[in-house]
């Protein structure tokens, strides 16, 4: 069962996102916030497997209640997915950068609603890639590229190779298949990856491999 914490000032919104997700068999609702303080509560409380957070909320911001809910080693197992009226918001990428797993548009499709919170619950890949790559290479862009550091260097051969096939919105499976691996292969020089660069989620993955000129927008279509 996947457990989700709903943050948005509108109760009609959050009315709305309980409907859609409530009607799925393998996700429950566990609480809703209406605001980043009461998200980061919510959170430490019923520790979901998910967090659809509103950005723009009072009190304390979306963008915030992020940081602090990627930044708390007790919330390890905690995805954000940040949801905004916008695609392309300044925001939106310091979500990302601050350890948000993806994005979603508030018009978006149910069924991609419900998709995305599968995809990030399992770890397995970003939501929506095709926008999310879109909008990382659109504010890394504006970015003045830091040295690689110490932890980008450590990365074997292999491993960058493996970074820039994440980069591209690869899931496990696409990458082993992509460079003939078994998927439990991939999977672990994934785990290895993050672990080097000292992340928690593949969208920061995605991110450091803009900034660092890794890739570039279009460089690969999955």
């Amino acid at each position: 069962m996947i457990r989700v914490l709903l943050a948005d000032d509108q109760t009609l919104v959050r009315a709305g996102f309980r409907s859609i997700l409530s009607d799925e068999d393998d996700i429950e609702v566990v609480a809703e916030a209406p605001n980043g303080a009461a998200a980061i509560a919510g959170a430490r409380e019923h520790r979901p497997d998910v967090v659809l957070m509103d950005i723009r909320m009072p009190e304390l911001d979306g963008l915030e209640a992020t940081r602090q809910i990627a930044g708390d080693p007790r919330l390890d197992g905690v995805k954000v997915i940040i949801l905004t009226t916008f695609d392309l918001d300044d925001y939106v990428y310091g979500a990302l950068r601050a350890g948000a797993s993806g994005f979603l548009v508030k018009d978006t499709e149910p069924a991609e609603l419900i998709h995305a919170v599968r995809v990030v619950a399992r770890g397995d890949a970003l939501i929506s890639p095709s926008v999310t790559r879109r909008l990382i290479a659109e504010f890394a862009g504006r970015v003045k590229r830091p040295d690689p550091g110490p932890e980008l260097n450590a990365l074997t051969e292999r491993e960058r190779e493996v970074m820039t096939l994440v980069a591209a919105g690869l899931s496990n499976d696409e990458i082993a298949a992509r460079l003939v691996l078994s998927p439990a292969t991939a999977k672990t020089h994934v785990s290895r990856i993050m672990t080097k660069l000292s992340v928690r989620d593949r969208a920061q993955v995605v991110v450091l491999a803009y900034e660092a000129g890794m890739i570039t927008p279009g460089w690969l279509t999955p």
